[in-house]
């Protein structure tokens, strides 16, 4: 079986509004139906929502803890910002 490498390349130029939900369904169709023979682009989509997902849960950034963040900008020589 010869495998479309042009379905692949149109995939992948639809693939962010795809895994957005901002396609049209019959166009979804499609690219579920490339993916169902084509194990490299089901990767490719599992792995842009599963990036996706951990971006959602992850999007505030950490905190550090006030002590250690002390202890940084004295070991920096820094101690002018750690009023800041």
């Amino acid at each position: 079986m010869t495998h479309d490498h042009a379905q692949c390349r149109k995939l992948l130029s639809s693939l962010s509004d795809y895994v957005d939900g901002e396609l049209e369904e019959i166009i979804c169709t499609e690219i579920e139906r490339h993916m169902e023979g084509c194990e490299n682009c089901r990767i490719v989509v599992d792995t842009l929502r599963k990036t996706v997902y951990l971006y959602q849960e992850t999007d505030q950034a950490p905190s550090v803890p006030t002590a250690v963040r002390r202890r940084l900008l004295h070991s920096l020589d820094l101690d002018e910002y750690i009023s800041q």
